[in-house]
């Protein structure tokens, strides 16, 4: 090959891995449960927004993804899922004490919504929405939901209580952002050792007292049926005894009289003008 094939070759060569940077640059994958949001410096927002799958993009257009299905999410001191070393955070009880609060919870963008978020804040990631913006107010709104309840229980009987009001609020929080908070679930609650012991107490004694009643309960409805069957054994009596004497007619006593009787009179101390007076 001559001089001038070996620089041909050698731009040809250069072009191919030109397009293939090129190709790789403007290729972009949505995952599943994701789309993402078209846009570029001179068109602004495009209306179609990219599903699923492997797309090409021109290169002036950036891709901004958002997840539409379901996430979850964790605000904790261990380092589990999404959490760094170290996302607990304290809130305060109805009594004002000091709760130390690991959740977990689950979130999904609107997949109608997610241009208006995209503008909202001003072309941000759904990762990064949810560090700057969910996560704080997570906590926040949280908080606001726990200052309601005691303590004991915050951590006893009434804890999937107060998980379903801080869903339920946070959720409606949420709502007008195109994010959608389905589930905030406490997964440990700490207090301090002092706290934890009145509490534990309150929490046997309202047991014992539960398995009193328990116990009440069941004797009074024993008695109750015993009293029940004794009502309905002494009506049957009753009822059976009136059967007996609706169907004892004069004739019916006269030949039962009559069956019993051994052939024999009376037998009398009387003298002879006694009078024996037959009262039938």
């Amino acid at each position: 090959m001559d001089y001038k094939g070996r620089i041909g070759a050698v731009i040809i060569g250069i072009v191919i891995i030109l397009a293939i940077i090129l190709t790789i640059m403007c290729t972009v994958r949505v995952p599943a449960g994701y789309v993402a949001v078209q846009y570029s410096m001179n068109g602004g927002i495009k209306d179609k927004v990219l599903t699923q799958g492997w797309h090409l993009i021109p290169p002036t257009v950036k891709a901004t993804k958002y997840t539409v299905g379901i996430e979850q999410s964790y605000l904790t001191k261990d380092e589990k899922g999404d959490s760094e070393d170290n996302d607990r955070f304290t809130a305060s009880s109805a009594e004002g004490k000091a709760i130390d609060i690991d959740l977990t919870f689950t979130y999904q963008y609107k997949p109608e919504n997610v241009t208006e978020v995209f503008k909202r804040f001003k072309g941000q990631s759904g990762e990064e929405v949810k560090d700057s913006f969910i996560k704080p107010n997570i906590i926040s709104w949280s908080k606001e939901v726990l200052a309601k309840y005691n303590v004991a229980d915050i951590i006893g009987a009434e804890k999937e209580n107060v998980n379903k009001s801080i869903t339920s609020y946070v959720a409606k929080k949420f709502e007008p952002y195109g994010i959608t908070v389905s589930n905030v679930t406490l997964i440990n609650v700490g207090v301090d050792k002092k706290t934890r012991e009145v509490i534990n107490k309150k929490i046997a004694a309202q047991q014992n007292a539960e398995t009193q009643k328990i116990n009440n309960q069941t004797k009074i409805d024993k008695a109750n049926a015993d009293a029940e069957a004794k009502k309905i054994e002494a009506e049957a009596e009753a009822k059976a005894n009136r059967m007996i004497e609706e169907s004892l007619t004069d004739n019916i006593i006269k030949q039962q009289y009559i069956e019993k009787w051994d052939g024999k009179l009376p037998v009398t101390n009387a003298g002879k003008n006694d009078l024996i007076l037959d009262i039938n």
